[in-house]
């Protein structure tokens, strides 16, 4: 499956943007699907990630309650609606992709996902 992320952009502390993540080449629903992000210097952390049939999600401590990760499989889209972003929020996004089965638990590492999007820059200014 091929994974374009897009949205990412400026935007100043309490603000809001919505990434989108666009699969082709493959059934979409078949994936569990998952945002990471990275900061310079830092690694490659967690944010998100969403069930085939979105019937459950799993988020860092630090976005708990600011972001929310949705899909919409008849789109072969997902989402991070990221609301009340901090300057520490600034990363590069990347959305990934997991072909493990429908019953598995949601991934929180990186090197567990199969197929990764390119990146979408996320800057908050304070």
């Amino acid at each position: 499956v091929q994974l374009q992320a897009s949205g990412g952009g400026l935007v100043q502390a309490g603000g809001s943007l919505r990434l989108s993540c666009a699969a082709s080449g493959r059934t979409f629903s078949n994936y569990i699907m998952g945002w990471f992000r990275q900061a310079p210097g830092k690694e490659r952390e967690f944010v998100a990630a969403i069930s085939r049939n979105a019937g459950r999600t799993d988020y860092a401590d630090s976005v708990k309650g600011r972001f929310t990760i949705s899909r919409d499989n008849n789109k072969n889209t997902g989402y991070l609606q990221m609301n009340g972003l901090k300057p520490e929020d600034t990363a590069v996004y990347y959305c990934a992709a997991d072909r493990s089965a429908a019953t598995s638990s949601l991934r929180t590492k990186y090197i567990e996902y199969d197929y990764w999007g390119q990146g979408t820059q996320v800057t908050v200014s304070s």
